[in-house]
């Protein structure tokens, strides 16, 4: 795999407050819920909507943001390709945590069913 260290630096400094409304966007376009993107953030990460908001409002980097989440046992499930990378393959964590929820967000988009998004037996 090619060197990507430049790409991991730019995806850690990027705030999550600025993607989010990208997320949102998305998936209204296509029929989905903001409470759709919530609960698969939730399911993902662990925070709850008040924790989602405070991060939204402090401008967390998506370091930050991954930093104090609790990641879902089953988020290794998570795979496919998103933005040209296999993401069961990308090796730096905080890059493979964002394309997870990117990866996500697109299932969700795509009108995928919410029991196959979560991973749920």
């Amino acid at each position: 795999m090619k060197d990507t260290s430049h790409h991991d630096e730019r995806i850690a400094k990027m705030i999550f407050a600025s993607v989010y409304p990208h997320y949102a966007t998305k998936v209204e376009k296509k029929g989905r819920t903001k409470a759709e993107l919530h609960e698969v953030i939730q399911w993902l990460t662990g925070y709850n909507e008040k924790k989602l908001h405070e991060l939204i409002e402090n401008k967390a980097t998506f370091e930050q943001f991954f930093e104090g989440a609790s990641l879902h046992p089953n988020a290794h499930l998570i795979t496919g390709v998103i933005c040209g990378y296999r993401v069961e393959e990308i090796e730096n964590r905080l890059t493979q945590q964002t394309r997870y929820l990117d990866k996500l967000v697109d299932e969700l988009a795509r009108g995928r069913k919410m029991e196959k998004i979560l991973r749920v037996a």
